[in-house]
């Protein structure tokens, strides 16, 4: 009787490193849409969050510790950063992966680039997300170009500033902008909230950086409390990302009872979907927010130092990427000092009392979004599908 000896499959280490949140929800993307890709088997390691943690990677340290925000407390963070790279480098030096995709993070991704390729000068290194160069530093894409052999990029205006510096560039698109909303169910979230009908609903949604919630929860909570106190019937929920669920519920103290707080990412969407107005920190999620069709408010602070340098590089009237997009502000922005409970509150109550300005507001909001490629192809896949052919490409 003839044996057959089954044949194992090749083996393919990948390495990933997302510092933040925000990383972490594209690392994990991108590690399933890999799995569902590769003509062989995949063994991932590295650094991440729980959602990488979710699909098999062993973080050597929580992340949270590496949510940095600004040059100030980048500095005052600088030996633990170090610290960090070196562990981060080390890993790669043991695991020996075939590839290694760095997700954002410029500051320490770069750091990270830099320290395996002096180890490791012949393994691939790709960046998952390049620095804004187009707004702010046009120099860095030069920087990347000599630390990493290609980019996936998010935005079609990244793509010429590497290019022109010989670093290969596949522009994937925005997540943001692939969020699934059809699961959503802002039924479930009013029904949690006991949400009568005629009740106005707020979402908050303070930021995802410990430095963030320092900074913008006063001001966020005293703008709640005055809103409340105006108006007794204003439902007011406020999603917490892992990454800061304790120094949320100690800065919302003694309104806790008011506020509802909500943890999943489930709830979450349900509720961008339910809510009359957001109040929002800069960043993706006002992209998620627009998709929603929820208007909003931006607001934001930073260490003075890092603002002023800031807008000393930068030659951007907005930050919020719909608003840079359209030219115009579609989204009303409170930045710095400008970002007070006065004025945050006269932004809130101008919206919840005017419903044609909510309307008009989602309207344009979708116009941007439309600009910037709404309803295209899911970025993992074709960030996924991009690392494939590259790593295939220089095996051959």
């Amino acid at each position: 009787m003839a044996s057959t000896t089954a044949t194992a499959r090749p083996v393919k280490t990948i390495m990933l490193v997302a510092a933040e949140a925000s990383g972490d929800v594209l690392g994990a993307g991108l590690m399933a849409q890999l799995k569902a890709r590769s003509d062989v088997e995949l063994r991932f390691v590295g650094v991440g969050g729980a959602r990488m943690a979710a699909l098999g990677l062993k973080s050597p340290f929580d992340i949270a510790q590496l949510s940095i925000l600004g040059m100030v407390e980048g500095l005052k963070a600088y030996k633990r950063v170090k610290a960090r790279v070196a562990d981060t480098v080390a890993l790669a030096v043991k695991d020996k992966p075939d590839a290694v995709i760095l997700i954002d993070s410029w500051g320490f991704t770069l750091r990270v680039a830099h320290g395996i390729r002096a180890v490791m000068p012949d393994v691939a290194l790709i960046k998952y997300v390049g620095p804004q160069v187009w707004a702010t530093r046009p120099g860095r894409a030069k920087t990347l170009a000599r630390s990493v052999d290609l980019l996936l990029a998010l935005h079609p205006m990244d793509a010429p500033y590497f290019e022109r510096e010989g670093l290969k560039t596949v522009v994937v698109g925005n997540p943001a902008l692939n969020v699934d909303f059809t699961k959503a169910d802002p039924d479930a979230v009013s029904r949690g909230i006991a949400r009568k009908d005629g009740q106005q609903m707020l979402l908050v949604l303070p930021g995802s950086r410990p430095a963030e919630i320092k900074r913008l929860m006063p001001v966020f909570k005293a703008t709640i409390e005055r809103l409340l106190v105006e108006r007794p019937d204003l439902k007011v929920v406020l999603p917490v990302a892992d990454t800061v669920k304790a120094l949320v519920h100690e800065a919302i103290g003694d309104i806790k009872d008011r506020v509802y707080l909500i943890d999943s990412e489930a709830e979450k969407l349900g509720a961008m979907k339910a809510a009359d107005l957001a109040l929002a920190c800069s960043g993706t999620v006002s992209t998620e927010l627009a998709l929603a069709g929820c208007p909003m408010i931006i607001a934001y602070k930073v260490e003075p130092l890092t603002y002023y340098i800031f807008k000393a590089l930068s030659s951007l009237k907005y930050v919020t990427l719909f608003n840079i997009v359209a030219g115009k502000v579609i989204a009303p922005e409170y930045l710095q000092k400008d970002c007070t409970v006065d004025n945050l509150v006269r932004a809130v109550r101008e919206r919840l009392d005017n419903p044609q300005l909510r309307r008009s507001q989602i309207e344009a909001q979708y116009a941007a979004l439309d600009q910037m490629g709404r309803g295209q192809r899911p970025p993992a896949e074709l960030a996924a599908q991009s690392v494939v052919d590259f790593l295939k490409l220089a095996r051959a």
